[in-house]
């Protein structure tokens, strides 16, 4: 069972859930650089000008929006309604322009021993989840019925307000190249893709955060009528649940973190140290592959797979034609490793598979050959190269630029770039290049600090390739209360309810269903065979 509607969704998404992965503390060399935004104040109570959403009469009906609406229809299935909840664009300013937040939901059918409600956030920033409760409830198996499993498209994404900058491109996490004119094109371009948000967006684009969704997630709990509120969260999301516990003590009741960052190291260059996990993971696939040289042709060994992906990436710089018409799509040295990065957030076979198809094509393209591409690798390519994917790739960017401010000065991003090559030739280029956030106005507020303890069931895989489990493990630390499940031996981001793990799943469960954290940190193994 997959947390995501399909493996095609699921890999299109791994370059999105990359954005938060392995954090680095914001440098006092640039933080400093910015004007301070307002200190983070007290959240104001359901009294402060906020009554009227608070209080808001929530109209549940069918989720179906037209007769191609397959999110709608398994929603309806399953038994969930959907509503179009209402929200100050901002707090500051709650009598002025509102947006809406769709959100879902599964009621419980264990009413006797109901829970309340649990809202579900998969990350990315900027995933929807409105579609997910049939899933988690499955995942959850007899305490899902215990629960009003509560889906929500975060605002701007999905069926909530949109937000789209009408970017030419998917998302805004590529390499810099092995080259200074490759840096120098994605200067260019993310200098083009900031100017897009603000040309298209500029109103709105302040109010873009994790706090204001954090804010949301409480107009939701008041709307329901409820005293507190269930979360669980998966990668970003579990980012925005700490956030949430934060701003409002005691208005949560069981909180689940998977694939947890440290939050003190949130900010846009979220990816900076995450490169031996990554490596650690693209080894472990190579073995993997090299044991399959008959289906893909990689190499015999882990060593010469890892030496065809370098001569892949070396010969991109000079362009790689994949497909053929009418799906044809040309990459170079900064799109290749971003596919690459994409595949290797989760060691599943069928991840794996996939991973193994895709650079098996690329292969063949390097050498001249002609390629045909599988549905899974079109869609995905399409996903990141072009702009069908655009609103999730610029609510991502704008949660992000509008969370904590980026350096301004390309040269210190080159700086970096140049001083990881050694150690890191693949991956480095890609962990510290340039973005969006750069050419982004500062944040209105400052990131939330994490001062306050929440008893919180944490959950993290020793080889997360994207939240390494060195945050799980800061985060726990910052939250005494909390419990940590550790799954050993895994190279994989996200783990409750996807990826069969047994004793992850059960322990997860059992917290659900009594609210009672185990009584100490517990360590899982990858289960083989």
């Amino acid at each position: 069972m997959t947390i995501l509607s399909s493996v095609a969704a699921r890999r299109a998404q791994a370059v999105g859930l990359a954005v938060v992965t392995c954090l680095t503390a914001v440098p006092t060399a640039f933080a400093s650089a910015f004007p301070a935004p307002a200190p983070a104040a007290a959240e104001p109570t359901p009294g402060a000008g906020l009554d009227r959403y608070y209080r808001q009469r929530l109209d549940w009906g069918s989720c179906v929006l037209g007769p191609d609406d397959t999110t709608g229809r398994e929603l309806e299935k399953a038994g969930a309604q959907c509503a179009d909840m209402t929200v100050p664009l901002d707090y500051a300013d709650p009598r002025g322009r509102t947006i809406t937040v769709a959100i879902s939901r599964l009621k419980a059918t264990d009413a006797r021993r109901r829970v309340g409600p649990l809202l579900i956030n998969f990350g990315g920033p900027g995933g929807a989840a409105l579609g997910e409760p049939p899933t988690i409830r499955r995942a959850m198996q007899d305490v899902g019925a215990r629960y009003d499993i509560i889906g929500m498209d975060p605002r701007f994404v999905g069926r909530s307000t949109p937000l789209d900058c009408h970017w030419p491109v998917g998302h805004s996490v590529f390499s810099a190249g092995l080259s200074r004119a490759g840096f120098d094109r994605q200067v260019a371009l993310h200098k083009e893709l900031a100017a897009k948000c603000r040309a298209t967006n500029a109103s709105v684009l302040p109010h873009v955060s994790t706090r204001n969704t954090a804010r949301d997630m409480d107009v939701i709990r008041g709307s329901l009528g409820e005293r507190k509120l269930s979360y669980l969260g998966y990668s970003y999301g579990s980012y925005l649940g700490t956030v949430y516990t934060q701003m409002f003590p005691g208005r949560h009741d069981r909180v689940v973190l998977d694939g947890a960052p440290d939050p003190r190291r949130y900010h846009p260059r979220l990816m900076r140290g995450v490169e031996r996990e990554n490596e650690r993971a693209l080894a472990d696939w190579a073995l993997w592959a090299a044991k399959r040289h008959a289906a893909y042709g990689l190499g015999r060994t882990r060593a010469h797979v890892l030496a065809t992906v370098d001569r892949v990436v070396e010969a991109s710089a000079r362009g790689l034609t994949l497909g053929t018409a009418p799906d044809v799509f040309r990459v170079d040295d900064t799109q290749v490793p971003t596919l690459i990065f994409g595949g290797i957030s989760e060691d599943t076979d069928s991840a794996r598979a996939a991973v193994g198809e895709q650079l098996s094509v690329m292969s063949r393209a390097a050498k001249g050959q002609p390629t045909r591409l599988s549905t899974e690798f079109k869609e995905y390519l399409k996903a990141v190269l072009t702009g069908g994917n655009s609103p999730t790739g610029s609510v991502q960017t704008a949660v992000l630029c509008g969370d904590v401010a980026a350096p301004r000065d390309p040269e210190r991003y080159w700086r970096d770039i140049e001083r990881s090559r050694a150690a890191h030739p693949l991956f480095g280029p890609l962990t510290n290049n340039i973005g969006p956030c750069a050419f982004w106005d500062r944040p209105r507020e400052e990131p939330t600090a994490v001062r306050q303890d929440a008893p919180a069931l944490i959950v993290s895989a020793t080889g997360d390739p994207r939240t390494p489990h060195t945050g799980a493990v800061a985060l726990r630390g910052l939250l005494p209360s909390s419990r940590l499940i550790t799954l050993k031996g895994a190279n994989q981001h996200g783990v409750y309810g996807s990826y069969g793990s047994t004793c992850v799943d059960e322990q997860v469960n059992a917290y659900l269903a009594t609210g009672e954290l185990p009584a100490n940190d517990r360590t899982c193994v990858k289960q083989t065979g």
